[in-house]
């Protein structure tokens, strides 16, 4: 079968020598930073001798060893495979019909990183699926020609991993969790995947259209029910969201907004006559430029101060009670936290990747925090209810703004077009079809009894 490999990586056990190797030398460098002799200048001040000084930046200088340091860099590449077998009664053999591509796909395919199964060299990429059973094991509950899609992490094999343990994944507190097409296991880019039945999720046929959209949903509703527990600290009356952000995560969260019957606003860099900013429109949200001041309803005499989050925030008379943050630009999430409301929760959901450091008002925004009762979490991946719940909001979200969702994904590709690929030229949201999509009706079995959610979120 085809799939597509990130081939050329380090195996799993090269990786977390390498990592301990580093971590060793920094441990040394500020062992011996502390550690430094010292001597008295002549104004009675300390100093580190000069000598220890320039070893300790000699030795911070200091590449990776040999054996450590890769001749050839990893590429992404079409490949031949063994179509996988069934090997345990519950294992179900899935025919992929699309795969979406995110952030995190785009991080491992340009920057040529990911950790590949043990013992292994290449990594198949993508984590958001969607397929049709073609072989259930008998103890797998599933019938071939039923609607899946997959979860991405499986659990750490830490004993003392209490989350991990109780089948919340999505909190592993070790960090030694799988993720297929990530890290340590192979993703679902490729025509063929066995999966067990538990983690395999049934998409109604309604949502066949857009159901491989349930991953990254999913995230949103994490975050959702997150919200909604933590918020039972206090009378809770929201009345406006604002997403940072217009990527695909950022408009899921925007529609999902607009589906509680939030007040909701897109603030992104993309132009206001993009066609992200059109489908925040086309929910009734409004979209607004940043950087751009007296752009989209602001009043002129407003301009001057709507440049920032606060600003906007003031000028518009709104208050912020939930803020999803999906840049990763990590300048923009501290500057979330001054423009949050009152009781408010700021979602941070973007992945920042690199090292960048900046100075803040710490006092300023450490009061806020604290006086105004304010919120600030993290969250990544989600559990199966996340997946569920996602699926009934996508079919909302198609009820409540029809063609909004087909409208996201904007970009098909084939196989073989994805070694290729220049994110660069994606414009919201890029979907491998494995299938032809004018194929996948005729794959489906009109007999088989659909699965319905009905959540009350």
């Amino acid at each position: 079968m085809k799939t597509i490999r990130l081939n050329g990586l380090q195996t799993k056990e090269a990786q977390d020598k390498e990592r301990e190797s580093k971590e060793a030398r920094e441990r040394q460098q500020e062992y011996d930073r502390k550690h430094a002799p010292l001597e008295i200048t002549r104004d009675g001040s300390l100093r580190e001798l000069t000598d220890r000084t320039a070893a300790d930046r000699t030795a911070a200088s200091q590449p990776a060893p040999p054996s450590m340091q890769r001749s050839e860099g990893p590429g992404l590449e079409l490949t031949e495979v063994e179509r996988p077998p069934l090997k345990r009664p519950d294992d179900v053999l899935v025919r992929v019909l699309c795969v979406g591509l995110d952030g995190t796909d785009r991080e491992l395919m340009t920057e040529k990183y990911g950790v590949p199964p043990e013992g292994e060299t290449g990594l198949t990429i993508g984590h958001e699926s969607l397929g049709i059973v073609e072989e259930a094991g008998e103890d797998s509950g599933l019938m071939q020609g039923d609607l899946v899609c997959a979860l991405v992490r499986r659990p750490c094999k830490e004993p003392g991993c209490v989350n991990c343990r109780n089948g919340h994944a999505d909190f592993c507190e070790t960090g030694a969790y799988v993720e297929r097409g990530i890290k340590g296991m192979h993703g679902y880019l490729s025509e063929y995947y066995v999966e067990q039945a538990k983690y395999l999720v049934k998409v109604p046929f309604t949502c066949l259209d857009y159901g491989v959209l349930t991953e990254p949903q999913s995230i949103v509703e994490k975050v959702w029910e997150e919200v909604q527990r933590i918020q039972q600290r206090l009378i809770w009356q929201p009345k406006t969201a604002l997403v940072l952000g217009s990527g695909p995560l950022g408009l899921l969260a925007a529609l999902t907004s607009r589906c509680l019957g939030l007040d909701t606003v897109v603030w992104s860099k993309s132009p206001a006559d993009s066609l992200a900013a059109e489908l925040v429109r086309a929910c009734g949200a409004e979209y607004r430029q940043a950087g751009a001041a007296g752009a989209e309803s602001a009043a002129p005499q407003e301009a001057d101060g709507a440049d920032t989050l606060s600003g906007f925030l003031e000028q518009s008379g709104r208050r912020a009670d939930l803020i999803f943050e999906c840049t990763g630009y990590s300048p923009l999430a501290f500057e979330a936290m001054t423009a949050l409301g009152p009781g408010g929760v700021l979602a941070l959901l973007g992945v920042t990747p690199g090292s960048r450091s900046l100075k803040i008002e710490s006092d300023m925004i450490n009061q806020e925090i604290v006086l105004e009762n304010k919120c600030i979490l993290g969250s990544v991946n989600a559990s199966r209810k996340n997946f569920e719940t996602g699926l009934y909001r996508l079919e909302q979200m198609e009820d409540l703004f029809p063609g909004v969702l087909e409208r996201l994904m904007t970009n098909r590709l084939t196989l073989e077009q994805v070694p290729t690929l220049d994110f660069g030229r994606i414009e919201i949201k890029a979907v491998v079809d494995i299938v032809p999509r004018p194929q996948w009706e005729g794959l489906l079995q009109p007999d088989i009894e659909q699965v319905e959610y009905s959540f009350s979120v």
